[in-house]
């Protein structure tokens, strides 16, 4: 499997790494036995979180006994000394090591103030000097935040929604990564779930020889897909390269991502999702969002307040509640269309 040093650094990932946000949604038996399966099958980065519930739980569980051939790394939202401290030390029991590889300041909305003694880097320095982390990092998904993480010298490593339909000067991001030898790590690789062709997305990252892409696995059949795009390792050709400008085409622009930045809604609104939901019933089996409860979420955006709480907190500046009326509309009306196919 190949390899790339995350800038700086010189931490060393797999291409494709696996994004462990997922496996909070396994039982522990099923995600010890996919995150075993993941490592014998030569994956070797593990990104995970402080905010996934259990995930670290169930990578302590699963990988423990090899944790001196694997690269770990997690997250912490604290935005003060304490608190990242407490988070770090948490996530050393939870995963059973004695270090973290790499730890990142979880989704910022500015970069975090080194000069500030009581801040969330400052925790981030105390933690490197006590030898908990090797590495620091930060995620985003603000453009010109993860710019500005960049050029401050502050990090060895990024991680910022990425993938083929991302606007052009996203993609510029990775470069301007490497030009400052930063670690670029690739999240959101398939839009949140819009993309589909394992082909497609392994041809993009493949692309970008300083980018680790870390897929969110959750089922055993997505990780063998994975695991064998990687062993074939095909190149991008014209047929595929022809697919992806269809899909930008067809999905670039404005369209909510699922960062989860707007939640949560003052009236329980799942904005993350029902804010997409004309193209997660276009790009995935439709079935499954026909149901009571379903239906039920989608009339909640009926009860919006106005308050606009959602659009000033997100990072595309999408204007979300005219959003969520406009797929309420669709979705209403793809419900009567297909309800009695079912």
């Amino acid at each position: 499997m190949k390899t790339v040093v995350l800038g700086r650094s010189g931490l060393i990932a797999t291409k494709p790494s696996m994004g462990c946000l997922p496996v909070q949604r396994c039982s522990k038996e099923d995600a010890v036995r996919l995150l075993r399966q993941a490592y014998d099958g030569g994956i070797r980065f593990f990104d995970t979180a402080n905010a996934y519930t259990d995930s670290e739980e169930k990578i302590g569980l699963a990988l423990s006994d090899v944790r001196d051939r694997i690269v770990l790394a997690t997250k912490s939202a604290g935005r003060d000394r304490k608190t990242v401290l407490s988070h770090i030390e948490n996530s050393l029991r939870m995963m059973k090591t004695d270090y973290i590889d790499l730890f990142q300041f979880h989704q910022v909305a500015e970069v975090p103030d080194p000069d500030d003694a009581e801040g969330a880097y400052a925790g981030a320095l105390e933690a490197k000097r006590r030898g908990w982390i090797g590495h620091i990092g930060v995620t985003s998904h603000r453009f010109g935040v993860i710019g500005q993480c960049i050029d401050s010298g502050l990090f060895e490593t990024v991680q910022f929604p990425f993938s083929y339909i991302s606007a052009e000067q996203d993609l510029a991001l990775a470069e301007r990564a490497k030009a400052a030898d930063v670690g670029f790590i690739a999240m959101k690789g398939l839009a949140g779930g819009l993309l589909t062709n394992v082909r497609a997305c392994h041809c993009f990252m493949k692309q970008y020889d300083n980018v680790v892409p870390i897929w969110g696995i959750q089922r055993p059949e997505e990780l063998e897909a994975w695991l064998a795009i990687a062993e074939e390792d095909p190149d991008m050709d014209p047929e595929t390269a022809a697919f992806i400008e269809q899909e930008r085409r067809e999905l670039s622009g404005s369209f909510c991502r699922s960062c989860g930045y707007c939640m949560p809604c003052p009236v329980g609104i799942e904005i993350r999702n029902c804010a997409r939901m004309n193209m997660l019933l276009r790009r995935s089996p439709w079935q499954q969002y026909m149901t009571d409860e379903w239906y039920a979420k989608m009339h909640q955006i009926e009860n919006c307040i106005g308050c606009r709480s959602c659009a000033g907190k997100c990072p595309y500046q999408l204007d979300t509640p005219n959003l969520l009326k406009y797929m309420l509309k669709d979705y209403d009306e793809f419900y009567e269309t297909h309800k009695a196919l079912l």
